[in-house]
Protein backbone atom coordinates (compact mmCIF):
# COMPACT_ATOMS: atom_id res chain seq x y z
CA UNK A 1 0.00 0.00 0.00
CA UNK A 2 1.50 3.33 -1.41
CA UNK A 3 1.40 5.93 2.17
CA UNK A 4 -0.20 8.63 1.42
CA UNK A 5 1.12 12.07 0.54
CA UNK A 6 1.19 14.37 4.25
CA UNK A 7 0.33 18.10 3.69
CA UNK A 8 2.29 19.20 6.97
CA UNK A 9 3.96 22.56 5.42
CA UNK A 10 7.82 22.34 5.72
CA UNK A 11 9.11 24.88 8.13
CA UNK A 12 11.36 27.31 7.62
CA UNK A 13 14.25 25.56 9.54
CA UNK A 14 14.46 22.71 6.87
CA UNK A 15 15.55 25.37 4.71
CA UNK A 16 17.66 27.14 7.06
CA UNK A 17 20.62 24.39 5.86
CA UNK A 18 23.49 24.04 3.15
CA UNK A 19 21.98 23.94 -0.05
CA UNK A 20 23.51 20.27 -0.65
CA UNK A 21 21.97 18.90 2.59
CA UNK A 22 18.27 20.12 1.58
CA UNK A 23 18.46 19.42 -2.13
CA UNK A 24 17.69 15.91 -1.83
CA UNK A 25 15.53 15.67 0.87
CA UNK A 26 13.26 17.65 -1.28
CA UNK A 27 12.47 14.85 -3.56
CA UNK A 28 8.88 13.55 -3.22
CA UNK A 29 7.56 16.98 -1.35
CA UNK A 30 4.68 18.20 -2.31
CA UNK A 31 4.98 21.91 -3.91
CA UNK A 32 1.28 23.67 -4.06
CA UNK A 33 0.65 26.39 -6.64
CA UNK A 34 -2.50 27.86 -5.81
CA UNK A 35 -4.21 30.51 -8.88
CA UNK A 36 -7.90 31.93 -9.13
CA UNK A 37 -8.00 28.89 -11.25
CA UNK A 38 -7.69 26.60 -8.60
CA UNK A 39 -4.70 24.13 -7.16
CA UNK A 40 -1.97 22.49 -8.73
CA UNK A 41 -0.09 20.33 -6.68
CA UNK A 42 3.32 18.21 -7.62
CA UNK A 43 5.31 15.49 -6.47
CA UNK A 44 9.30 16.66 -7.03
CA UNK A 45 11.12 14.30 -8.72
CA UNK A 46 14.24 16.20 -9.75
CA UNK A 47 16.34 19.23 -8.73
CA UNK A 48 19.44 20.78 -8.43
CA UNK A 49 21.57 22.87 -5.99
CA UNK A 50 23.52 26.19 -6.24
CA UNK A 51 25.35 27.71 -3.64
CA UNK A 52 26.96 30.85 -3.72
CA UNK A 53 30.79 32.78 -3.93
CA UNK A 54 32.37 29.20 -4.25
CA UNK A 55 29.89 27.70 -7.16
CA UNK A 56 31.01 29.00 -11.01
CA UNK A 57 27.25 27.30 -11.57
CA UNK A 58 25.40 29.73 -9.51
CA UNK A 59 23.86 33.20 -9.83
CA UNK A 60 25.15 34.56 -6.60
CA UNK A 61 28.85 33.78 -7.36
CA UNK A 62 30.06 37.02 -8.35
CA UNK A 63 27.73 38.31 -5.78
CA UNK A 64 24.43 40.47 -4.90
CA UNK A 65 22.62 41.66 -8.19
CA UNK A 66 18.91 42.97 -7.98
CA UNK A 67 18.22 39.44 -10.21
CA UNK A 68 19.68 37.65 -7.77
CA UNK A 69 19.01 39.42 -4.27
CA UNK A 70 16.19 36.49 -3.13
CA UNK A 71 18.58 34.08 -2.98
CA UNK A 72 20.42 35.96 -0.25
CA UNK A 73 17.63 35.31 2.10
CA UNK A 74 15.70 34.47 4.28
CA UNK A 75 15.52 30.80 3.74
CA UNK A 76 11.96 29.29 2.27
CA UNK A 77 11.57 31.79 -0.13
CA UNK A 78 10.78 31.80 -3.74
CA UNK A 79 13.48 32.74 -6.17
CA UNK A 80 12.11 32.97 -9.72
CA UNK A 81 14.62 34.03 -12.55
CA UNK A 82 13.67 34.60 -16.45
CA UNK A 83 15.69 33.13 -18.93
CA UNK A 84 16.96 32.83 -22.62
CA UNK A 85 14.12 35.87 -23.07
CA UNK A 86 11.36 33.15 -22.71
CA UNK A 87 11.01 30.73 -20.05
CA UNK A 88 11.12 31.39 -16.20
CA UNK A 89 12.45 28.87 -13.65
CA UNK A 90 11.88 28.36 -9.83
CA UNK A 91 14.09 27.63 -6.84
CA UNK A 92 13.63 27.89 -2.99
CA UNK A 93 16.26 29.34 -0.95
CA UNK A 94 17.86 27.90 1.42
CA UNK A 95 21.00 28.71 3.94
CA UNK A 96 21.47 31.18 6.48
CA UNK A 97 20.36 34.48 5.95
CA UNK A 98 22.86 36.63 4.04
CA UNK A 99 24.49 33.28 2.88
CA UNK A 100 23.16 32.40 -0.93
CA UNK A 101 21.82 29.11 -1.66
CA UNK A 102 18.77 28.04 -3.69
CA UNK A 103 17.50 24.35 -5.18
CA UNK A 104 16.26 24.73 -8.69
CA UNK A 105 12.69 23.22 -9.23
CA UNK A 106 13.44 20.65 -12.23
CA UNK A 107 10.86 18.17 -12.61
CA UNK A 108 8.18 16.34 -10.65
CA UNK A 109 4.75 14.89 -11.18
CA UNK A 110 1.19 16.53 -11.24
CA UNK A 111 -0.70 15.05 -8.42
CA UNK A 112 -4.06 17.73 -8.95
CA UNK A 113 -4.81 19.98 -10.97
CA UNK A 114 -3.86 18.36 -14.16
CA UNK A 115 -6.42 20.12 -15.71
CA UNK A 116 -5.20 23.20 -15.30
CA UNK A 117 -1.72 22.39 -16.31
CA UNK A 118 -2.79 20.66 -19.55
CA UNK A 119 -3.91 23.85 -21.16
CA UNK A 120 -0.31 25.30 -20.22
CA UNK A 121 1.41 23.19 -21.35
CA UNK A 122 -0.20 21.83 -24.93
CA UNK A 123 3.22 20.49 -26.35
CA UNK A 124 2.80 17.65 -23.50
CA UNK A 125 2.25 14.31 -24.74
CA UNK A 126 1.52 12.73 -21.60
CA UNK A 127 0.90 13.91 -18.30
CA UNK A 128 4.43 12.76 -17.21
CA UNK A 129 5.51 15.50 -19.68
CA UNK A 130 3.70 18.66 -17.75
CA UNK A 131 6.74 19.38 -15.75
CA UNK A 132 9.52 17.26 -16.82
CA UNK A 133 12.38 20.31 -17.03
CA UNK A 134 12.36 23.55 -15.33
CA UNK A 135 11.30 26.16 -17.69
CA UNK A 136 8.02 23.10 -18.27
CA UNK A 137 7.60 23.02 -14.50
CA UNK A 138 6.99 26.89 -14.02
CA UNK A 139 4.63 26.87 -17.06
CA UNK A 140 2.57 24.39 -16.39
CA UNK A 141 2.49 26.02 -12.73
CA UNK A 142 1.83 29.26 -14.10
CA UNK A 143 5.02 30.66 -12.50
CA UNK A 144 6.97 33.89 -13.28
CA UNK A 145 8.93 36.82 -11.95
CA UNK A 146 5.41 37.73 -9.88
CA UNK A 147 6.18 35.17 -7.62
CA UNK A 148 10.06 36.08 -6.84
CA UNK A 149 10.24 36.65 -3.21
CA UNK A 150 7.09 34.88 -2.05
CA UNK A 151 7.18 32.96 0.87
CA UNK A 152 6.87 29.31 0.19
CA UNK A 153 6.36 29.08 4.33
CA UNK A 154 3.69 31.07 4.33
CA UNK A 155 -0.17 30.56 5.27
CA UNK A 156 -2.07 28.37 3.48
CA UNK A 157 -3.56 31.30 1.31
CA UNK A 158 0.03 31.63 -0.06
CA UNK A 159 0.62 31.66 -3.82
CA UNK A 160 3.18 28.74 -3.80
CA UNK A 161 3.66 26.35 -0.55
CA UNK A 162 5.84 23.35 0.26
CA UNK A 163 4.62 20.28 1.81
CA UNK A 164 6.22 17.55 3.17
CA UNK A 165 4.56 15.19 0.91
CA UNK A 166 6.30 11.58 0.68
CA UNK A 167 10.09 12.23 1.14
CA UNK A 168 12.17 9.73 -1.40
CA UNK A 169 13.99 7.22 0.56
CA UNK A 170 17.99 7.45 0.34
CA UNK A 171 18.40 4.19 -1.71
CA UNK A 172 16.08 5.82 -4.30
CA UNK A 173 17.64 9.24 -4.58
CA UNK A 174 20.14 9.35 -7.56
CA UNK A 175 22.98 11.74 -7.86
CA UNK A 176 25.05 13.62 -10.95
CA UNK A 177 26.53 16.71 -12.94
CA UNK A 178 23.97 19.82 -13.57
CA UNK A 179 22.39 20.29 -16.91
CA UNK A 180 23.83 22.61 -18.67
CA UNK A 181 26.33 23.89 -16.99
CA UNK A 182 29.57 24.78 -17.76
CA UNK A 183 33.49 24.59 -16.61
CA UNK A 184 34.08 23.86 -12.85
CA UNK A 185 30.84 24.54 -11.59
CA UNK A 186 29.65 21.97 -14.75
CA UNK A 187 30.97 18.72 -13.20
CA UNK A 188 30.15 19.20 -9.24
CA UNK A 189 27.73 16.15 -8.43
CA UNK A 190 24.82 18.33 -7.34
CA UNK A 191 21.62 17.51 -9.35
CA UNK A 192 19.47 15.10 -7.31
CA UNK A 193 16.40 12.68 -8.71
CA UNK A 194 14.39 10.14 -8.21
CA UNK A 195 15.63 7.10 -9.62
CA UNK A 196 13.45 5.17 -12.69
CA UNK A 197 11.05 8.05 -12.79
CA UNK A 198 9.65 9.23 -15.84
CA UNK A 199 9.12 12.53 -15.02
CA UNK A 200 12.70 12.80 -14.25
CA UNK A 201 14.19 15.37 -17.45
CA UNK A 202 17.12 14.10 -19.54
CA UNK A 203 20.42 14.91 -18.88
CA UNK A 204 22.23 17.40 -21.14
CA UNK A 205 25.60 18.46 -21.04
CA UNK A 206 26.43 22.29 -21.56
CA UNK A 207 26.72 23.32 -24.91
CA UNK A 208 28.14 26.62 -25.84
CA UNK A 209 25.57 28.79 -27.87
CA UNK A 210 26.04 29.29 -31.56
CA UNK A 211 26.19 32.93 -32.80
CA UNK A 212 23.98 32.99 -35.74
CA UNK A 213 25.93 34.08 -39.12
CA UNK A 214 25.79 37.27 -40.35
Amino acid sequence: MIAALDRTPLSRSFFDRPVQEVAPELLGRLLVRTTEAGPVELRLTEVEAYAGPTDPGSHAYRGRTARNDVMFGPPGHVYVYFTYGMWHCVNLVCGRDGDPGAVLLRAGEVVRGAELARPRRPAARHDRELAKGPARLATALAIDRALDGADACGPPSAPLRILTGRPVPADQVRTGPRTGVAGEGGIRPWRYWQAEDRTVSPYRAHAPRRRPRT
